[in-house]
């Protein structure tokens, strides 16, 4: 605990200034975590991202991530939107399998494309996220890390019901409820503090639902885990595992708020 607790403080410390920053730094930053993200899948799948394949899901990664202002510069020099250029990605991992006879398989491709996009979507939209106003991704992040703790420290203090012992043991319905009680709190609390300009009613809502979706995606990425069978997604937060194992609630939030036209 003690360990997780100073990796803690330090990540935030180096993480707060990038977003308060904004603009490139904080762009550079996601990118840079996004890379880490994919070597982490990558290597639970028994794959290097330093190979053919690691460097083309990486191209594609970074063309899932381009922000719509980087973007739209791209298109006016090439001609193409950063669609076009994940989609060669997926043409050039399929080229690939044919190339090394199979021995990088349909299945390792399928793979490779589904986590370049789950982590090219989830930091772009964290980054849409920070362009669109400092406000708004506050409330994004305090609300997944209230979430996390909230559900921690009410499954620590009452937890009785396993809420999905098949995939993560530890986590209890009393938690998953303690960490949406936390959310809507810490939601009404910024309300006040930071200009959202969002009816209360829309506050609680969106509080809720991107708090039952940050579970599920921590959900989602001990499912990964423990089909992989490992226990963290990488070893660079000590504590707290790989960039995954941190980031496995943002980058579910970070879309939502996005698709509810919350932002």
């Amino acid at each position: 605990m003690k360990q997780r607790i100073i990796t803690g403080v330090i990540a935030a410390a180096l993480f707060i200034p990038f977003v308060y920053i904004g603009g490139t730094p904080f762009i550079l930053l996601m990118y840079a975590l996004g890379t880490i993200g994919l070597q982490e899948l990558l290597k639970m799948k028994g794959r290097s991202l330093w190979s053919i394949p690691g460097l083309i899901s990486l191209f594609g990664l970074y063309a899932f991530m381009l922000p719509d202002q980087w973007a739209a510069q791209i298109y006016e020099w090439t001609g193409y939107i950063k669609v076009e250029f994940a989609f060669l990605a997926v043409i050039l991992l399929l080229i690939h399998t044919v190339v090394v006879k199979n021995s990088f398989t349909f299945d390792d491709a399928a793979f490779a494309v589904l986590g370049t996009l789950y982590l090219g979507m989830g930091f772009y939209y964290t980054i849409e996220t920070r362009e669109y106003g400092l406000a708004y991704i506050i409330f994004a992040l305090f609300i997944v890390w209230f979430t996390d703790s909230g559900a921690y420290f009410t499954g620590r203090k009452i937890g009785k019901r396993k809420l999905w012992p098949e995939i993560s043991p530890n986590k209890t319905v009393e938690g998953f409820i303690g960490g949406i009680v936390w959310a809507i709190g810490i939601g009404l609390i910024l309300n006040y503090f930071v200009d959202l300009d969002k009816p209360i009613l829309i506050i609680i809502a969106v509080s809720i639902i991107a708090s039952i979706f940050g579970q599920m995606g921590d959900l989602v990425e001990s499912a990964l885990k423990r089909h992989f069978n490992v226990k963290d997604s990488g070893n660079i937060l000590p504590g707290h595992g790989g960039i995954l194992d941190r980031f496995d609630s943002i980058l579910f939030v970070m879309p939502l708020l996005h698709f509810l036209h919350f932002i």
